[in-house]
């Protein structure tokens, strides 16, 4: 649709001459912008060969500057140029590179122009009309970004023009009613010729002859006055067309015989156009070839950038990460070493404790040995004497003091319990007959009427170790049943022992109250002593014990020979 075009080139003439070019110097962006100028001032004055070269040189400048705008525009102009020639293959391939710049830019100027360009070949040149009037809508969307009325007033008329050559009129009158009531606020002479062609054949539609017909005549005075014989050629087929609806054939046929006549006129005129152009047009096919090895060029050395700039991205990434991931070996490193460090000092303040502990105990039991035999060869001797001469005392006198008699019971008395103390101090059964009959004899001394202990060991009851070993699990026996006796409120309890690989297997377990062995800290109920001592001989002991159901005691201790 030619008039379309001239739309086109009257908003290039009006945009163009805003941009400033202070410079000519070639490859810049201010020397381009001035070439394509030109481009367009030859293409409105129907120059087209001038016009053709100009936009060749600034399509090639804009593609060695990369600048995807001024790539868009020159595309444009050159597919306008061929529009103008009828060329529409080779304006719809310019269109179509273009289009694919103008998307780059975002550029809703660029964008509104080549959509509705493309939606021109598509419908009025290939006769595609979907797809003809889907770039005609985003044409119409990208001027309304834009906000240029003049183009979606030129727009809308074009989608209107699509939907009557299909015949979907009720389509099409919505954008027809938009355009009459813009048309004097937006349009010029042309477009109101265009707009009553579009009147009179919606007329048509709706049999208004009166208004079809006064419509037709107008667009035709209006478009003779103006010298526009294509829209003239358009109008007077769309006005015969109506002649003959209406049984008009005479008057049909003449002004199809206009049309006729108009059409090989402008037929003529293109073919001319076209012969004066040959010779760029070859010229232009062997570019279009240049233009696409350095289109491929420059697409190369973008590609490469790109990766480049992402080869640069994976390796700062990697180097990144490496620092992160030393960072955390790092941290891992020093907590480590500090855990350690931590480890060591607790187990220096641990050995600490163990070595005062196992002084306390080792202390202890040279305490224990030292006072029973002081208590035995001493003070136990020193009270037998003493009672031994009351006794004769005793004999020799006939009526004895009662003073006298006190004095050798109290004696007595003491010397019984310095006995007993000595004994608990140093056990004589663990010294004259060992470790297994001293237990045996400590679970019997400890069984009353509320608690029984029962003894079960599978070692003979005269096997005999170490003095000291014996002694030291002697007592850690003894204070186990004694927290038996105070906390466990039990009935029977039962100490079991086996022998094991050089090692004896020890099992205390009673049916008392019990406690949650998880929860509570079992240092409290006396235990950490027996865990010293345990620890001390390389043994090991664990605790179990539940609410109800009793606490078990198990033990491992080496044997000390």
């Amino acid at each position: 649709m030619k008039s379309k075009i001239k739309i086109f080139k009257l908003l290039c003439c009006v945009i163009i001459p805003f941009l400033t070019y202070p410079q000519n110097k070639k490859n810049s962006k201010e020397y381009i912008t001035k070439l394509s100028k030109q481009a367009v001032a030859n293409l409105c004055e129907n120059k087209y060969e001038k016009s053709l070269v100009q936009a060749r040189e600034a399509l090639e400048q804009s593609i060695i500057l990369d600048d995807n705008n001024l790539i868009a525009q020159n595309y444009n102009i050159i597919a306008a140029n061929f529009d103008e020639l009828s060329e529409s293959n080779k304006a719809l391939y310019y269109y179509s590179k273009g289009l694919i710049y103008a998307e780059k830019t975002n550029n809703p100027n660029l964008l509104k122009q080549i959509y509705n360009n493309l939606g021109n070949i598509y419908c009025f040149d290939k006769k595609n009309y979907s797809k003809g009037i889907d770039y005609y809508k985003k044409s119409l969307r990208f001027s309304a970004i834009a906000k240029d009325s003049v183009q979606i007033l030129s727009t809308e008329m074009n989608i209107t023009w699509a939907y009557f050559d299909i015949n979907e009129f009720q389509k099409g009158f919505p954008y027809l009613k938009f355009s009459n009531k813009n048309q004097t606020k937006y349009g010029d002479d042309e477009s109101l010729t265009i707009l009553q062609l579009l009147n009179g054949m919606y007329y048509t539609y709706i049999n208004d002859t009166v208004a079809a017909k006064s419509n037709f005549e107008n667009a035709i005075n209006q478009a003779i006055n103006q010298n526009e014989s294509t829209d003239l050629k358009y109008i007077y087929q769309e006005y015969s067309k109506y002649l003959f609806k209406n049984q008009q054939a005479d008057q049909a046929y003449i002004y199809l015989t206009k049309y006729d006549s108009l059409n090989q006129k402008i037929t003529s005129e293109e073919k001319q156009n076209k012969i004066n152009i040959t010779g760029i047009n070859l010229e232009l096919d062997e570019y279009k070839r240049e233009l696409e090895k350095i289109e491929t060029l420059y697409r190369d050395k973008e590609q490469l950038l790109k990766y480049e700039k992402s080869r640069n991205k994976r390796v700062i990434g990697i180097m990144v990460s490496l620092f992160v991931v030393f960072v955390i070996l790092f941290y891992f490193f020093f907590q480590n070493t500090k855990l350690k460090q931590n480890n060591k000092l607790k187990d220096v303040q641990r050995k600490i404790q163990d070595n005062l502990i196992n002084a306390s105990i080792d202390g202890q039991e040279r305490e224990r040995i030292r006072i029973a035999a002081f208590l035995h060869d001493n003070i136990s001797a020193m009270l037998s004497s003493a009672g031994m001469h009351l006794k004769t005392v005793h004999s020799e006198i006939e009526n004895i003091p009662e003073e006298i008699t006190k004095t050798a019971a109290i004696i007595d008395e003491a010397h019984d319990r310095v006995r007993d103390l000595s004994h608990e101090l140093l056990p004589t059964l663990l010294v004259r007959f060992g470790l297994f009959y001293a237990i045996e004899d400590l679970c019997e001394k400890n069984s009353n009427s509320k608690i029984h202990y029962e003894y079960l060991s599978t070692i003979p009851t005269n096997t005999r170790y170490n003095s000291k070993f014996e002694m030291r699990v002697y007592f850690i026996i003894s204070e186990l049943l004694n927290n038996i006796n105070k906390h466990s409120k039990a009935t029977k309890a039962q100490v079991s022992i086996n022998l094991g690989n050089h090692e004896l297997l020890f099992h205390v377990h009673d049916n008392g109250k019990g406690f949650d062995s998880k929860k509570v800290n079992i240092e409290g109920f006396g235990l950490n002593q027996i865990r010293a001592r345990i620890k001390n001989l390389d043994g090991d002991f664990k605790v179990n014990s539940k609410i109800n159901y009793g606490t078990s005691v198990k033990m491992r201790i080496p044997i000390l020979y």
